[in-house]
């Protein structure tokens, strides 16, 4: 599969990452043989067991190309998995502003 990972946290205690560092974690946890809701997971077991934000949310989107080169051939269909953990778990007003970051509704 082929697509975007978005990762939003909320720091804790001032622990903050540079953007590369999580950009690397992707890459790095994307390289194994991988499903997309495992990696879903595993990125934000990563930054939360690192960073331990008051909330990490992890979502991805992607183009899975068993679905677009061969079976139904649906070019463009996307698959969007998930993980909601802490401050964003617990508080729709905090994860609703997230996900409008997220799809471009806020600037």
């Amino acid at each position: 599969f082929l697509g975007k990972a978005h990762i939003a946290y909320i720091p804790k205690d001032g622990r903050v990452t540079g953007l590369s560092k999580l950009a690397r974690a992707v890459d790095l946890l994307s390289k194994r043989l991988q499903v997309q809701e495992r990696l879903t997971t595993q990125i934000a077991d990563v930054v939360n067991e690192t960073l331990k934000p008051r909330g990490v949310m992890v979502m991805i989107e992607a183009e899975h190309l068993c679905m677009s080169i061969r079976g139904i051939k649906k070019l463009g269909a996307t698959t969007v998995t998930s993980v909601v953990r802490g401050i964003f778990r617990e508080n729709p007003a905090t994860r609703a502003e997230a996900i409008s970051f997220i799809r471009g509704q806020k600037k």
